[in-house]
């Protein structure tokens, strides 16, 4: 569960609620069928015009991940990974790592093992991987497009909808104890078109993009642990060359780690 998505989404509501108690405006004004309908349905509308019926049907997907998060391999234990197949294949060769290929869940993974292990030349391996990842971030950039049109166009959307309501309010001037009402309820379709537009679809964008980009970078470090394997490098220099893609933080955290790690095998022998 991404907790964050729920968090915002919350904290978004409440800033909207609580405002409007502040300012001691009326709760119930929030219930606008008309205006639910101009947001929601002409910003579905929007979608359906401007992408393909292929892209439209993997909102669900989209929202899915956004709530759900990812399940990606830590960037460390891609290195423990690594280094402990680099160990294997300096003693018994790269064949060795047939073994491992059915353990490996990643598919993309699994694909440029197989290719090492085939003995296909270095630069072709390469070229493959990362056509591979282009393809795949250029599948996330459509997904996250999705919701930075809905989130530009929902609060044009919002000032169509109070441009409606003000002609109906405007249309019926004889009732002026009703026209007060009516000019405010005009007005909930732009605050709708706004609050969704900017607390909810321009921010799912953003998490698609920086989902994306945490995913390309751990296939970035398999392509060069994968490379670096084929090449025949030490164990030592695979995970020096892997740690680069590593934070400060999470640097110093691995080599305290692995320090442990060493002392603990030094006792036991």
């Amino acid at each position: 569960m991404e907790k964050s998505s729920i968090i915002g989404i919350v904290l978004g509501i409440v800033a909207v609620v609580g405002g409007m108690v502040l300012k001691h405006a009326p709760i119930a004004a929030l219930v606008n069928p008309a205006a639910i309908v101009i947001i929601m349905v002409g910003t579905a509308a929007s979608l359906f015009i401007a992408f393909p019926m292929a892209e439209i049907s993997k909102i669900g997907k989209l929202f899915g991940i956004v709530f759900k998060g990812q399940t990606l391999i830590s960037k460390q234990e891609v290195i423990r990974m690594f280094t402990e197949w680099a160990s294997i294949t300096r003693r018994e060769g790269l064949l060795a790592l047939e073994s491992k290929v059915d353990e490996i869940d990643d598919s993309f993974l699994k694909g440029g093992m197989r290719m090492i292990i085939d003995g296909n030349d270095h630069d072709f391996v390469r070229d493959v991987l990362m056509e591979d990842i282009h393809a795949t971030e250029d599948r996330h950039k459509a997904g996250a497009l999705i919701f930075t049109q809905a989130g530009t166009y929902a609060p044009t959307l919002g000032v169509l909808g109070a441009v409606i309501g003000l002609i109906a309010a405007l249309g019926n001037l004889s009732d002026i104890n009703a026209l007060g009402a009516s000019i405010s309820a005009a007005f909930i379709a732009t605050l709708y078109g706004i609050f969704t537009g900017y607390v909810l679809w321009h921010p799912i964008a953003n998490k698609l993009k920086r989902m994306s980009k945490k995913e390309m970078e751990i296939k970035l470090m398999m392509v060069e642990g994968l490379l670096s394997i084929q090449s025949g490098v030490s164990t030592v220099a695979i995970s020096q060359k892997l740690s680069v893609f590593l934070t400060p933080t999470e640097r110093n955290a691995e080599q305290k780690e692995g320090e442990a790690t060493g002392e603990q095998k030094a006792q036991s022998a």
